[in-house]
């Protein structure tokens, strides 16, 4: 592949991690693999990073570098994301409830008793529920600007079911042979336009590197995510239920909002999860920083620091 390799940061700002302690990640799953990146010792049970809806393990690239060198950090590709495998033909993508009985799988897979999650977006939101579903057996969530799964407005979500349940049977008829191909530097300049301006074309750089395959066409590839998750749409859920798993959580509790952030449909119901989540927990804290919904990739230095700190405290 002729994707650019990441810039690194100074050495001494990497707190001693190398290139040498990441290792490549792969889990048996009934229906393929899961693969992910094992950030620093292996000897240590790691904190389970993650990433956002149509990302994968490569957007904390750059923050786990910040960190210190003895954080053990395991990020996964999560199903038809990355390079894990894609759900067999015919299955739709309930990406919340299926994200946690997906994490439940890689916990019992290792034999954890408890965990430390790290989520950002989607991640986020399916850390929320699996915490408040586990709630003796999660000891930390940190969450990147989001706080819980969407709510969405029921009037739009109903007029447009037809419509998203149409696309996904046209996605599942994708194949290698007719799926959409390009050169590198279109497919960077497809996902920058994409992403509106919350990632650099850095952070591009860095997502694409497990993002594309190489396709048959020589000099072109195609985007190895599974492009059903396009309309993950079914399985929304609504704000009284989504306060009812808030009630549940106990473990020590971190969020971390950019502004401007992610835009919400309903963004005044932010705080009213963080107010009920806040209740229960063990700890609590709530941070604010200048960013985009991706700051945590393109500018990490942020929110590096307040991670650590709440790990260490």
């Amino acid at each position: 592949m002729d994707a650019k390799e990441k810039k690194i940061p100074p050495e001494s700002a990497m707190n001693g991690y190398k290139k040498e302690d990441v290792k490549d990640v792969q889990i048996p799953m009934p229906w393929g693999h899961i693969r992910g990146k094992w950030w620093g010792p292996s000897e240590v049970q790691p904190i389970l990073a993650l990433h956002g809806r149509q990302d994968n393990a490569g957007s904390f690239d750059t923050l786990i570098p910040l960190l210190s060198n003895d954080v053990s950090i395991l990020c996964l590709d999560m199903p038809g994301h990355g390079l894990s495998s894609h759900y067999p033909k015919s299955q739709f993508y309930y990406v919340y409830w299926d994200g946690v009985i997906f994490l439940r799988r890689i916990v019992k897979h290792f034999k954890w008793n408890k965990v430390k999650l790290l989520g950002h977006s989607l991640g986020g939101a399916i850390s929320f529920l699996y915490a408040a579903s586990y709630p003796d057996e999660v000891d930390v969530l940190i969450s990147l600007d989001i706080v819980s799964p969407s709510v969405r407005d029921v009037k739009k979500t109903a007029a447009i079911t037809g419509e998203y349940i149409d696309k996904f049977l046209k996605y599942e008829l994708l194949t290698l042979d007719n799926i959409p191909c390009y050169e590198y530097d279109e497919m960077l300049e497809i996902v920058e336009k994409a992403y509106d301006g919350s990632i650099t074309k850095e952070g591009a750089e860095i997502l694409m590197k497990r993002g594309i395959q190489p396709a048959y066409v020589k000099n072109k590839y195609y985007f190895s995510r599974d492009p059903r998750l396009k309309v993950s749409l079914l399985g929304m859920i609504s704000l009284d239920i989504i306060l009812e798993y808030a009630s549940q959580i106990k473990c020590a509790y971190l969020n971390i909002r950019a502004i401007p952030g992610m835009k919400f449909e309903q963004p005044e119901n932010y705080q009213k999860v963080l107010d009920v989540i806040k209740v229960g927990a063990k700890k609590f804290e709530y941070h604010e920083v200048k960013g985009t919904h991706h700051v945590h990739l393109n500018e990490p230095e942020k929110i590096a620091p307040i991670i650590q700190n709440f790990l260490e405290n």
